[in-house]
């Protein structure tokens, strides 16, 4: 195993993260498969030649079962967060010490029953849920807070001029 310095040298992974928006103005969260009380966004990887729009779709299929949505919002910030010490060498095979996000907001426009978690090989999240833009923040794992924090408040005037044309 590298030496934690080592590891911290690595570099950012490319990622989508989106903002799910339902009628409602509510927000998509899934409950990580792999860590029971660690809820997100769906989000993931940009493959290479792929643009931010077709990585959101891409990745809301794969993690959602569906992709009965459209792109009402694309954010220009590019934010960041580094994985904590302990799981440094472990996450995307070794490869990268955090992740480089650009989010995307999308109008959920299926019913519920769209939403199939394993319809797939690997299913990303074990249960999910609806809840306000704001209360996101409280689910997330502490070393993604602040960049939720960051989503939320660049996020917010978008649910806010989507509740008003629904």
């Amino acid at each position: 195993m590298k030496a934690i310095e080592e590891l911290k040298k690595l570099p950012y992974r490319q990622c989508v993260g989106i903002v799910l928006f339902n009628r409602l103005g509510h927000v998509f969260v899934g409950e990580r498969l792999d860590h029971k009380g660690a809820w997100q966004m769906p989000q993931g990887g940009i493959d290479n030649g792929e643009t931010i729009e077709h990585a959101a779709m891409r990745e809301l299929k794969e993690e959602t079962g569906t992709d009965k949505a459209e792109i009402v919002y694309v954010s220009d910030t590019v934010l960041t967060y580094e994985l904590p010490d302990h799981l440094l060498g472990k996450l995307w095979g070794g490869r990268y010490k955090g992740q480089e996000q650009r989010w995307v907001a999308l109008k959920f426009l299926g019913e519920d029953k769209d939403i199939t978690l394993y319809d797939r090989v690997h299913p990303e999240f074990s249960s999910w849920k609806w809840v306000p833009l704001p209360a996101v923040c409280d689910l997330i794992v502490p070393f993604k807070r602040e960049t939720y924090q960051s989503v939320v408040d660049e996020f917010r005037p978008v649910l806010e001029k989507y509740r008003d044309r629904n």
